[in-house]
């Protein structure tokens, strides 16, 4: 966190969270507050690569792209940053909650609550069509799409699984290949 955040005082505009500049922390912006996370893991980065890596095909076939870790403003005072992302390809730094066709959050032990309950209302909220949740253990993906202003459950495939998307995009993801077992 530099200097400017720690002696900031009063709610957080989105002017003052983008003169933050870039940070090694995940700094997102909630309603005049900052929510400040640590790096992820090695294990959570590599997940969310693996996972980005293998929609790629799919996601620019179907004129969209896939990123890590941008920002995407679900309302204005409301930035995120989902692990991945997928939406039309946008050059200004922040994607508009409209562009995004899904985000994919990689749940790790340390935060999981935030990813099933809080996230999952928030882009919910926002409007985003589907919403992925890698988890690591046990090995699974959970696909939810927005149905009436939530989310349920469209699909879910185990380790030795593919989940088989026809929407957004055209993808088969294999669990076993996105979250590899960690070599101890």
């Amino acid at each position: 966190m530099t200097a400017a955040a720690l002696d900031h005082a009063g709610p957080w505009t989105e002017a003052d969270y983008f003169g933050l500049g870039e940070s090694t922390s995940r700094i997102e912006l909630l309603d005049g507050s900052l929510i400040v996370s640590p790096a992820p893991s090695g294990p959570h980065q590599q997940i969310a690569r693996r996972l980005a890596n293998a929609m790629e095909a799919g996601v620019e076939a179907a004129g969209l792209a896939v990123m890590e870790a941008v920002n995407v403003r679900l309302r204005p005072g409301r930035i995120a940053i989902p692990d991945v992302v997928v939406a039309s390809d946008d050059e200004l730094g922040v994607f508009e909650a409209a562009e995004v066709r899904l985000v994919a959050e990689v749940v790790s032990p340390g935060n999981a609550a935030a990813d099933r309950v809080v996230k999952m209302q928030l882009y919910a909220l926002a409007g985003i069509p589907w919403y992925l949740l890698a988890q690591e253990t046990p090995p699974e993906f959970r696909l939810f799409r927005l149905q009436a202003g939530h989310y349920v459950e469209h699909a879910v495939a185990d380790e030795g699984d593919r989940l088989r998307l026809i929407e957004p995009f055209a993808a088969e993801l294999a669990v076993s290949e996105v979250i590899r077992p960690r070599k101890r």
